[in-house]
């Protein structure tokens, strides 16, 4: 459920007067460079969105309670957040290839690292490594992308780069969940290290050793923008809204286990369908936002999202009944991205990768708030009713949106 990402990094746009910017490397380049970096994604994606299905099995495993295994999402998100930005910028001098290399293989250690954790705070530990390879390649992969390919294609090259995340969500996780339930959690994680291994071999065969792109603005530079309450309410709205959003889905091994009797396989099957629905909501959101207006649908959604939250409690006893709830709910789950996405870069059109680089760091800490809030919420309301807090999170997150378009004005009209 990840947004597009780029660095805090102004890639000279396309049209721009002076001499047109062309691709770097050898011709053919750049097609298999961008392929390969969704691939990359893809691998770190399948092994961020994974977690939410590996749940009961740590649990178990573990020895531990699900709230408790559930923070395993919390400091992965959020060592994501901390990592995104800071370690973008200190690395902003060093050749793109070195930099998606260095966040692979840390990736590849966390995932190693968990494989043969023998405990819970090893898994923690692992995982927390593996997040700061995560990180440091989603917005690193983005802008590098965008540098491969002429600036007329640019748009489609960043696009086809974080379709990997879509990808991750529809088929990676739950496959991951599915081979976890047949051979054990841990073999998960071990395809996620082959997967990760398979992703560093393609960045050194099809990406160019020396290519750079215009250094980053700087930290400060990418938190400027937060001094606007404007900003503030539509990121605010991102990171209450994504919380309800992913509240249920980290969980969902837990909420959904009456339907699926703790069978991985139909968890896995609720997990697909919930990607693969969100991959249409997401579409048709972004068609949605170009003809009334991405305030309009961030609203509807959120709305539709609070009418599926406040239903789920009295859909998860059945499997049919647990299916069309989740179609229900990924559709109003992905549908807020690309409008929120929509409205931020309206407000500042000139500090486009700042506010998305932005925004997908409050995504991560999204995914880390409802990791902590869905822990509190299961000892305090039970797995049942744990979608009941999310619906109130939904409802915050409508009044958000709505503070942001009176703050806007005519900007997000």
């Amino acid at each position: 459920m990840s947004t597009e990402s780029t660095e805090s990094t102004e890639l000279p746009p396309a049209g721009a007067a002076t001499a047109p910017s062309s691709p770097q490397g050898a011709p053919g380049a750049g097609r298999w460079g961008v392929r390969v970096l969704a691939l990359g994604v893809f691998v770190v994606g399948t092994g961020e969105f994974v977690l939410a299905g590996l749940l009961p099995m740590l649990s178990a495993s573990l020895d531990v309670p699900m709230a408790v295994a559930g923070q395993v999402i919390t400091a992965f998100a959020l060592s994501c957040a901390i990592a995104a930005p800071v370690l973008t910028a200190l690395s902003a001098n060093w050749p793109r290839r070195r930099v998606l290399l260095f966040s692979v293989f840390t990736y590849l250690v966390g995932s190693i690292g968990t494989a043969l954790a023998p405990s819970y705070a090893v898994v923690l530990m692992a995982q927390i490594v593996a997040a700061v390879g995560v990180g440091v390649f989603v917005p690193t992969a983005s802008v590098t992308a965008a540098a491969l390919v002429p600036a007329e294609r640019r748009g489609r090259a960043i696009a086809t780069t974080v379709t990997g995340f879509t990808v991750a969500v529809a088929f990676g996780a739950p496959l991951g969940t599915m081979l976890g339930e047949l051979l054990g959690w841990r073999t998960t994680l071990w395809f996620a290290a082959a997967l990760a291994a398979l992703g560093m071999l393609g960045i050194l065969v099809l990406l160019p050793r020396d290519l750079s792109v215009p250094a980053p603005t700087g930290l400060r530079r990418r938190l400027r923008p937060l001094a606007q309450g404007r900003i503030l309410a539509v990121l605010g709205t991102t990171l209450i809204g994504f919380t309800a959003v992913y509240i249920p889905y980290t969980y969902i091994g837990a909420v959904f286990e009456p339907a699926t009797s703790g069978d991985g396989v139909r968890l896995s099957i609720l997990m697909f369908v919930l990607g693969a629905i969100g991959t249409v909501g997401n579409l048709a959101a972004g068609t949605l936002a170009d003809r009334i207006g991405s305030r309009h649908v961030v609203a509807a959604a959120l709305t539709w999202l609070l009418v599926s939250l406040l239903v789920l409690p009295f859909a998860t006893s059945h499997f049919a009944a647990a299916v069309g709830l989740i179609l229900c709910y990924g559709v109003a789950a992905f549908a807020i991205t690309t409008p929120q996405q929509h409205r931020l870069l309206a407000l500042e059109p000139g500090s486009a990768s700042v506010l998305v680089s932005l925004n997908q760091a409050v995504l991560y800490l999204a995914i880390a708030l409802s990791g902590a809030v869905g822990g509190i919420g299961i000892a305090w309301v039970g797995t049942n009713n744990l979608s009941l807090i999310a619906a109130a999170l939904a409802a915050l997150a409508l009044g958000l949106s709505h503070l942001a378009t009176r703050l806007a004005g005519p900007a997000l009209d």
